[in-house]
């Protein structure tokens, strides 16, 4: 769906996909919303069940100020309260490599959600191989903008590296996706080039 449709529009073509892959009335949780985008773009294009999960007392005061529902939660120990399967879409954006235990947290998503959708920036992508390589320096970019000493993210991983895992723990990949530089997807027949130069991805995964 464009943006354009609903007057909202992000920057962010994860978010966008993400948006794609849902249907309207569909329940939602959101596991580190932030500040609440793809919370209201989903509530204005699908009038959507959305509720999120933020950690920061900022972003869980933009999205209330928003009327939107969103609890101030912690994703490495809050998610074992919630049912099995009490949503249909349980999503992780731009947060995998941030989190204290990706395996773990990934089997709650999806336990708790029919499907689970994971974003991440790419580790492998060739920019970052090239600023450890040649110029030695700890990879910065539009997805990774803090230095090292000040960043969050504490579990990089590449694409192949997300596949291990998702086979390892015997999850099913529903649909997957590769964005380059630019925001478009990289061919699904070309998956050999995703590693390389996909910036980010995105997963949709079952039990």
């Amino acid at each position: 769906m464009n943006a354009a449709k609903s007057g909202f529009a992000t920057g962010r073509a994860d978010l966008e996909i993400i948006v794609d892959l849902i249907k309207p009335g569909d329940r939602v949780l959101d596991i580190g919303c932030g500040d609440g985008t793809l919370l209201r773009m989903l509530e204005e294009r699908l009038d959507v069940d959305a509720r999120g999960i933020e950690i920061s007392p900022e972003g869980v005061t933009k999205c209330l100020a928003a009327g939107l529902s969103v609890i101030q939660g912690n994703a490495n120990h809050d998610l074992a309260s919630y049912p099995d399967k009490s949503f249909d879409w349980v999503i992780l954006s731009q947060a995998i490599q941030v989190v204290h235990n990706p395996k773990e947290t990934v089997r709650e998503l999806v336990r708790i959600g029919k499907k689970a959708i994971v974003s991440f920036p790419n580790f492998g992508h060739w920019h970052i191989r090239w600023q450890v390589a040649i110029e030695g320096r700890m990879p910065m970019t539009n997805r990774l903008p803090l230095p090292w000493y000040a960043t969050p993210n504490i579990h990089f991983c590449t694409i192949r590296d997300f596949r291990a895992l998702i086979d390892e723990m015997g999850l099913k990949t529903e649909a997957h996706f590769a964005l380059r530089s630019d925001g478009r997807a990289i061919a699904r027949r070309h998956p050999w080039l995703w590693n390389l130069f996909g910036r980010e991805a995105i997963f949709v995964l079952s039990e």
